[in-house]
């Protein structure tokens, strides 16, 4: 009887073995090389940013440009126009508009902005000159000098004029900035008038069908999303343009409706925008007035007319889908800000908006696209479903 046992129990312990639920297999050990060499990559590519960001900032404003402008170039295709003579519109009216805006605005603009360091210089003098606020602390800072010094052994005072200007400065990136913008241009163009081809080469290139219908969907709510927001934010920052403009004329400042210009192209970059419109309104008060108190109410307008805008009327109208992780903004403004300077300040929210989407639209980073958008944003069944 024992052999006959033998090949049951066998057949016993095989049963057995099938019925016990599969563990799943165990993660395979990262190689102790991996985080090194993704901190060196990280570095390089951050070097690549840097050194190649006068070609990749243009390269970036078409890119941005064609999402936004995809979804008008589709309406215009339904209507029997072709993808080419689209674009040729659209590039058209956007070189057209900076042409003239650059006419029309380039003499008063260049005035305008060369006048801010004289005028941070008579705010300085005059808060540290007799009657100033800061007179007292100009006496002492003096007064220690002169204590400090020895006239004996009094160095010669060499003082160095820079008579070049605001003129030659914008002669000098005048080219360069010239040729980044046509460079834009014409890709962007090329882009438009290329149609869906992008597309449906990222189609082509994902292999299951989920990942093909993935694909697309992700292009479409990256246009969406774009569109949404790039077309509410113009329109806010025009309306709030306006009424800063208002608001200095009330106070009676020179040139509000260059104030209010101001105010509208600055308030295009998060956080810095506005204090920095808010300040030169303030020290274009002082120096107009010689009185601290109009300085105070212009800075206040504009800086409270930007909060109301940015506490809430922008997310009233730009909506919940919109949302992001207010730090993330605020570190992606400065990173950007490091490697492009103003221009990376003015693309860090549409770039962190089409990685938030891309990050959303693949399992494997959702956390990270969940990371990116803030508490009032999170819809608890977008999770479950996920």
């Amino acid at each position: 009887m024992a052999p006959r046992d033998e090949p049951q129990e066998k057949s016993v312990g095989a049963n057995t073995i099938a019925a016990l639920p599969q563990l799943p297999a165990a993660d395979k050990p990262r190689h102790p090389l991996a985080i090194p060499v993704t901190g060196i990559f990280l570095l390089l590519l951050v070097q690549a940013l840097v050194f190649a960001s006068p070609f990749l900032i243009p390269v970036t404003s078409a890119v941005l440009g064609y999402f936004i402008l995809n979804a008008p170039r589709r309406g215009l295709s339904k209507l029997g126009i072709p993808a080419p003579l689209s674009a040729g519109i659209f590039t058209l009216t956007i070189g057209t508009a900076l042409v003239l805006g650059g006419v029309m605005l380039s003499e008063p603009v260049t005035d305008f902005v060369g006048d801010i360091p004289r005028l941070i210089d008579e705010m300085v003098g005059m808060a540290a000159g007799p009657g100033g606020i800061f007179e007292s602390i100009s006496e002492a800072a003096e007064a220690t000098e002169r204590a400090l010094e020895d006239e004996s052994e009094r160095p010669m005072r060499v003082e160095v004029v820079d008579n070049s200007g605001i003129a030659t400065s914008v002669a000098t990136i005048a080219p360069g900035l010239l040729s980044q913008v046509v460079f834009a241009m014409c890709l962007l163009f090329f882009l438009v008038a290329s149609g869906d081809l992008f597309i449906q080469k990222a189609v082509q290139v994902a292999d299951r069908f989920e990942d093909k219908k993935n694909t697309v969907r992700t292009v479409h709510t990256i246009e969406k999303r774009l569109g949404n927001y790039l077309g509410a934010i113009t329109l806010i920052n025009i309306g709030l343009g306006l009424c800063i403009g208002l608001g200095m004329w009330w106070w009676g400042l020179p040139s509000p409706w260059l104030i209010g210009l101001m105010a509208t192209a600055l308030n295009f970059i998060p956080f810095v925008g506005a204090v920095v419109g808010s300040a030169i309104a303030g020290i274009i008060g002082f120096v107009t007035f010689q009185d601290p108190w109009p300085a105070l109410g212009g800075f206040a307008t504009y800086y409270g007319m930007t909060a109301l805008e940015g506490q809430l009327i922008t997310p009233a109208l730009v909506g919940q889908r919109l949302r992001l992780n207010i730090v993330m903004v605020f570190l992606s403004v400065a990173f950007f800000a490091w490697i492009w300077s103003v221009m990376g300040m003015v693309f860090a929210v549409p770039l962190l908006i089409v990685v938030k989407v891309v990050c959303d639209s693949i399992p494997k980073f959702r956390k990270v696209g969940l990371f990116l958008g803030d508490a009032e944003g999170f819809q608890p069944g977008e999770a479950r479903n996920d």
